[in-house]
């Protein structure tokens, strides 16, 4: 990790966030009861993509923060070595997402 931060700049979200993870929770709990039910392939994989964009949503949220709080805090500080790494941080990030 490349942030030298006292803390994630998620923090000021980190009860939204918390509240967005319990409820894909929730998700993946009744997607293995619909295997273990084994229900309808379709409405397994329906269920499967919702659960995929809710972490998507969490990782976009991630992203913003980062940008937001590390690299614009970087960027301020002056320090254009730091800012490039964290840019790259932050693509390869996305990359990873992308992927996904």
């Amino acid at each position: 990790m490349l942030g030298d931060v006292d803390h994630p700049g998620y923090v000021d979200q980190q009860a939204k966030l918390l509240g967005r993870l319990r409820r894909i929770e929730g998700q993946v709990r009744g997607l293995a009861r619909m295997v273990e039910q084994e229900t309808y392939c379709i409405d397994v994989l329906t269920q499967l993509s919702a659960i995929t964009k809710a972490l998507q949503g969490v990782g976009l949220i991630l992203l913003d923060e980062h940008l937001r709080h590390c690299v614009a805090g970087a960027a301020a500080s002056g320090d254009q070595e730091h800012t490039d790494e964290l840019v790259h941080e932050a693509t390869t990030a996305v990359g990873r997402l992308l992927r996904s």
